[in-house]
């Protein structure tokens, strides 16, 4: 796990890679300690090593999370969720656990989130410098980049919209469905990220700075606004799953009237054929040898009859 952290220390905004029990050390600076897995040696070190507290130990590293936010002694814990390489457990976005007081930032994953990338690229530009600094850029990275995959979500469902046709029911269902999937999925841990980073940029404390609240504060507004893109999209995909209903059992009505209709033109046919095919003596001008035909032009006088009957009547037009 040692081999595997991911430990910075920040002298004026410059990042410098230094081992963990040389983070634990430091005193004055910004740390930054990315701990990319969650097992048992990753507790005994933020036990033992750390020394943090057991609260804050069994936040970091618990299984099951939400996005939230809690002040504890000193500092403050943060649960953001983010876009991961790989879905966990079927969610779409994975979480980072963040445990921030004055000079010191943990991060814990159990996947590799696109945002802690984007995170370490810009401690390299020399832009953090305070763990208001290192969390608003958690916030900003992962907001950014959920924003064209909602996004792409909208824009999947206009081109929905406008192909609605007949016959690509069965397609347009299945990306109908695949949107409000993923669109419920990315609302479900927005909401509530929303409300921790407005809960943290509210705490008091000395190590957040009144840039880094306005920062929180501007986070927490884009994770609003993508919840209400996200509320919409969930919305109009609803829509467009009744109007895909009502298509296909339109659909369906129309063709039970055509069954419907050719059942209704050969139902009196079949009772003049059923009648004279019966094996039986005495049937009426069976041994006619002009049987056949007069029977077979009843029959088609009978069926034109019926039909120009459902033509007046307008029923190919309903």
């Amino acid at each position: 796990m040692v081999m595997e952290a991911y430990c910075v220390r920040f002298v004026r905004g410059q990042a410098t890679a230094i081992t963990p029990d040389e983070a634990l050390a430091v005193r004055g600076d910004l740390v930054w300690i990315h701990l990319p897995q969650i097992d048992d040696e990753t507790r005994g070190w933020l036990h033992e090593r750390a020394a943090l507290d057991d609260y804050v130990v069994d936040a970091l590293t618990a299984t099951e999370t939400r996005p939230r936010c809690e002040a504890f002694g000193e500092g403050a814990f943060l649960n953001l969720r983010g876009r991961s390489q790989a879905a966990l457990d079927g969610d779409l976005l994975a979480s980072v656990r963040i445990w921030a007081e004055k000079g010191r930032v943990f991060s814990v994953t159990r996947k590799s989130l696109i945002a802690v990338g984007m995170v370490k690229a810009e401690a390299k530009g020399g832009h953090l410098h305070d763990p208001g600094d290192l969390i608003t850029a958690f916030a900003a990275a992962i907001t950014a980049d959920l924003d064209p995959d909602v996004a792409q979500l909208g824009d999947e469902l206009d081109d929905c919209e406008e192909r609605i046709d007949a016959s690509r029911i069965f397609e347009l269902r299945r990306t109908v469905s695949k949107v409000r999937i993923a669109a419920i999925g990315y609302r479900r841990f927005l909401s509530p990220q929303r409300a921790a980073l407005e809960k943290l940029a509210a705490l008091p404390g000395d190590w957040l700075g009144d840039d880094d609240r306005l920062h929180l504060a501007a986070a927490a507004d884009r994770a609003a606004r993508m919840a209400e893109e996200l509320e919409s999209i969930r919305e109009r995909s609803a829509l467009m799953h009744e109007t895909l209903s009502d298509l296909r059992a339109e659909q369906i009505d129309t063709r039970s009237l055509v069954i419907s209709i050719a059942a209704l033109v050969f139902l009196p046919l079949t009772f003049i054929t059923g009648l004279y095919g019966m094996n039986v003596a005495n049937l009426p001008y069976a041994q006619e040898p002009w049987a056949f035909d007069a029977i077979a032009g009843l029959c088609a006088v009978i069926a034109a009859g019926v039909v120009i009957y459902f033509v007046q009547r307008h029923w190919f037009t309903r």
